[in-house]
Parts: C-alpha cells; sequence; structure tokens
C-alpha cells in the first residue's frame, strides 16, 4: 500500500468552490502508512467545519474499501485566506504572501523535485551531520541530489563536505559547487573568510530567494535543506516559499533534545507541513566488545515521534564519521561498513519508494 493509492482512493472527496479532489489540492496531507494502518490531516475552512463527521466517515470508509483497518484522522482548521493560499499554490496561482515563489521553477508543481528539510530544536544534535548523509545515500542510489545550506548563522556543509571551491556564475545565474555527484550552495560560499553572519530577518530570506531562484540547479531528483535549530525566521521562510517541503526532525536521546525538537516540529505542523518522521542522533555507543551504552539516555525520539504523531525513522550510533577509505566521499559522510551508513542507506531506499 503506498500513499499513491491512499490518495487515489478519495480523489471522490472535493472541494465545493473548485470542484477538485482535497488531496490535488493539499488539504489532505501528513499520509502515513504502515501495513493497514494509516493517519493523515484534513483540513477544513470554517464554512465546512459541520461536514467533519461526514468528511472523516466517507475516508474511512473509502480506505477500508482497499484494505486499511484502523485509521486515523486529524482535522485542523484554517482560515479561508490560509486554505485559499494552499490552493492557490496547488493552482500555480499568484500567492499574496510568497511572491517570488513562483519565480522558481524548482518549486514548480511539475518539477519533480522532492524537498526534504532537515530540522532540530536545538545545535550540536547532528542536523547537519543527518543532512550530508542523507543526501550522499540517496546520491549512491542514483538520484540526483542537491543542498541548500539554509542553516545561515552556522552553516558548515562546505567544510563538511571538503568543498574548497566557490561557486561560478554562468549567464547570470550562480553554478552551484557540485561534490561527489551532489550540488550544494551555502551562505558560507558569500561570506569572507570564518566570519559571522550578522544578517536580520529581511535578509535572510533573500538568500533563501536567491538559492532557489538565481542558482542554476539543472535536473534534480532531492534537494536537501538543512535548517537552523529551532523556530526563526528562516525556518517560516522555508515554511513559506516550499510549501511542498517535508521535514524530518533531529533530535538526541537527552529530555531536553527532545524536548525544544517538539518546538520545530509543532511549527511543522502548524504551518501544514507533512513530517516524515525523527531520527534520534547519538542514540548509543558500542564498545569493541559488542557491548551497547546509552551515553544520553533513552526512549528521546520515540517520545518525540510519538507527540507528533509521527514515526521514529533511525536511531544512530554515536560515532566519528569520515572513517571511509574512499577518497571520492566527503569527510562527514559514514564509511561504507560501518553500521551508520546501512542505516542511511536504508532511508533513503524507503524515502526513494514513499515507504515512509
Amino acid at each position: 500500500m503506498t500513499k499513491e493509492d491512499l490518495v487515489a482512493a478519495l480523489t471522490h472527496l472535493k472541494d465545493h468552490e473548485h470542484e477538485r479532489p482535497l488531496a490535488e489540492l493539499g488539504l489532505i496531507r501528513d499520509i502515513t502508512i504502515n501495513k493497514d494502518h494509516a493517519a493523515l490531516s484534513v483540513l477544513l475552512d470554517p464554512d465546512m467545519s459541520a461536514s467533519k463527521e461526514s468528511i472523516g466517515e466517507q475516508i474511512v470508509s473509502a480506505l477500508k474499501g482497499i484494505g486499511i483497518a484502523d485509521v486515523h484522522i486529524r482535522f485542523k482548521a484554517i482560515s479561508n485566506e490560509e486554505k485559499n493560499d494552499i490552493i492557490a499554490i496547488k493552482l500555480n496561482k499568484s500567492v499574496r504572501r510568497a511572491p517570488t515563489l513562483m519565480n522558481s521553477p524548482l518549486v514548480a508543481a511539475d518539477s519533480g523535485v522532492t524537498f526534504i528539510a532537515i530540522a532540530s530544536g536545538k545545535g550540536g544534535v547532528g542536523k547537519s551531520t543527518v543532512t550530508v548523509n542523507l543526501a550522499a545515500a540517496l546520491a549512491k542510489q542514483g538520484k540526483r541530489v542537491g543542498i541548500i545550506d539554509a542553516d545561515v548563522y552556522g552553516y558548515s556543509i562546505p567544510e563538511m563536505m571538503g568543498i574548497h571551491d566557490l561557486p561560478k556564475k554562468h549567464n547570470n545565474r550562480i553554478v552551484p559547487v557540485e561534490r561527489h555527484g551532489i550540488k550544494v550552495i551555502s551562505t558560507g560560499f558569500f561570506v569572507q573568510g570564518n566570519k559571522p553572519v550578522v544578517w536580520r530577518g529581511p535578509m535572510l530570506g533573500k538568500m533563501l530567494s536567491t538559492f532557489l531562484n538565481e542558482v542554476e540547479w539543472g535536473q534534480l531528483d532531492f534537494i536537501v535543506l538543512d535548517l537552523p535549530p529551532g523556530t526563526g525566521d528562516i525556518a517560516l521562510d522555508v515554511h513559506n516559499k516550499i510549501p511542498q517541503c517535508s521535514e524530518i526532525l533531529v533530535t538526541t536521546p537527552h529530555p531536553t533534545a527532545n524536548h525544544v525538537a517538539a518546538r520545530a516540529g509543532e511549527m511543522a505542523i502548524q504551518t501544514n507541513h507533512p513530517i516524515l518522521g525523527v531520527i534520534e542522533n547519538m542514540s548509543y555507543f558500542t564498545d569493541p566488545s559488542g557491548q551497547r551504552h546509552d551515553l544520553f539516555g533513552t526512549g528521546g525520539g520515540a517520545a518525540l515521534a510519538e507527540q507528533l504523531n509521527t514515526k521514529l525513522l533511525a536511531e544512530i550510533p554515536l560515532s566519528a564519521p569520515g572513517q571511509s577509505a574512499d577518497p571520492e566521499k566527503s569527510p562527514a559522510v559514514f564509511g561504507d561498513d560501518s553500521e551508520q551508513w546501512r542505516i542511511f542507506m536504508n532511508l533513503a531506499q524507503r524515502i526513494i519508494n514513499h515507504d515512509i
């Protein structure tokens, strides 16, 4: 059972104004499927709130007809203005709150690009490591991948990938730096030395717009965005400018990391962005004898996933990356024979197969 099967089963549920399926208009989202269990969110404007029970019954009935026995539905109230913005994006019309959105072919409905934002509540949990290794695993499986290092204040992707070149210009457009099949753009390319970035909100949004609109990306299958920690201006801009962007939350087993990561997850929920799941980094350490040590506690990732009604995608053991003897690998990518690399390859395969 795939998400496409589920969406196909719900095509009879249409928006009264546009006579288009709710799922096609982006009003059914956050879809997760696990065997014969499914969960999804339905966005309802005030005019349809009275129909909530009827819509729920129709969804349950339709999904039972294709073999899904247990259906969890989360109804979300949205204003008519928010609904119209969402539909405008899906119908490729102008959007009042995101005027630069339609300028970028990357975010067009027919671009074929899947956006995945890697987010966290706090720094130091390994978000950039997850970004680099997930992108590398997707590229290893033949996908065309780009990375946007949107962590403007704490950019680290160029260093982690061993990139020392700067982007060039071609036909007045920026050409991203390519490293081992992955195209990369980062604020670090445009800041002299290791100087801090002291921009405020408007400049941050302009940088993201530049990355989307003025970079010659070529044909891509995936763009992985390394977001700053927390719920600040850049995170808001990503939610506004890339409405179809999914999100993976990175945390550690420690309760504090779990607590603050929940804020980033709630932001994704409030802005109607699907959460693919949670990655618990630094989950444990295995000593040479094979004994496991839970250095930072246990259960943080699972608790966060449960709180956000999503799934725990992976538990990444603690180990230094860059152990590969392959010179074609970036410094921050785990070695081919490591448990971590096997986990990322499995995760990438599940993403490609829409199995999460």
